[in-house]
């Protein structure tokens, strides 16, 4: 009887409505097409002549070193962040939120303009730190990784959040009750228990940066060697070379799909 009501289970559970299935199948082409189309289109004869162009290496390059460092710099600075807004109850919590994901929504380019204000020559933490030291922010690889982190570190912080807030907090109240020490069970208990959360932040974070365009065209620049990153070498590409973009495409593609695999499988499998 048992094993009947079992199977009965399976059976309703494999059932699915095409109610739901017909928009997840048109969801999934919508994804799947695109990329597919970039691979079928794409010149392979010229394949190894783009891909080994002087220009493209180096924007290739940029960018994976770029969105690395703002992938880390957005971890020290996102999970202490992510743990105030779970974990502190401050007033205002709710406005702060807020504020942390309007970068998801705001458009790039405006954010780019944003950083202008603040750290630029003429901005208000730029003016004096140029007029003390004679360094500027903007047209500098230092700027592209400000953009970057700029429109990645909200992923990051909402990825941590919600782990925290699903993780089960009797294990902190434990370690606290034996004496041990905040930063003792953050370190020893509260970063293992939502590891797979900041991994996948993380993640979400380098992608974001790797990708990012308007903010980093805006504020940085579009110098080769120095800023021009390869979502930048795209899009130059475009304008003058459509099918050298096409295999440039692919690459960027084939280098996001490999990293993200291979962070999974470091990070993620590994909790």
């Amino acid at each position: 009887m048992e094993t009947r009501q079992r199977h009965r289970e399976r059976v309703l559970l494999g059932k699915v409505p095409w109610l739901l299935a017909a928009p997840a199948l048109l969801a999934l082409l919508f994804l799947i097409l695109p990329l597919l189309g970039l691979l079928i289109r794409a010149p392979w004869p010229d394949a190894w002549q783009v891909i080994t162009d002087d220009q493209a290496v180096q924007a290739l390059r940029l960018s994976l070193i770029t969105a690395t460092v703002s992938m880390l710099i957005a971890m020290v600075l996102g999970v202490p962040l992510a743990w105030l807004l779970a974990r502190s109850g401050l007033p205002g919590l709710g406005v702060l939120r807020a504020l942390i994901t309007v970068p998801l929504v705001l458009p790039p380019v405006v954010g780019g303009v944003a950083l202008f204000t603040i750290l630029g020559r003429s901005g208000l933490l730029g003016r004096p730190l140029f007029e003390l030291t004679g360094f500027a922010f903007p047209f500098t690889p230092y700027a592209v990784v400000l953009a970057q982190v700029f429109v990645a570190l909200p992923y990051l912080v909402l990825s941590v959040e919600g782990a925290l807030r699903t993780a089960d907090s009797r294990y902190e109240e434990a370690a606290a009750t034996l004496g041990a020490r905040p930063m003792t069970v953050f370190s020893r208990v509260t970063l293992p228990l939502i590891g797979p959360g900041v991994a996948a932040g993380a993640v979400l974070a380098w992608a974001r940066a790797l990708g990012e365009f308007g903010a980093t065209i805006t504020f940085a620049g579009n110098f080769p060697g120095t800023t021009r990153t390869m979502p930048l070498e795209v899009y130059l590409a475009l304008e003058t070379d459509p099918g050298a973009a096409l295999m440039l495409s692919v690459l960027l593609l084939a280098v996001s799909v490999l990293v993200l695999v291979l962070l999974r499988d470091r990070w993620v499998n590994r909790w």
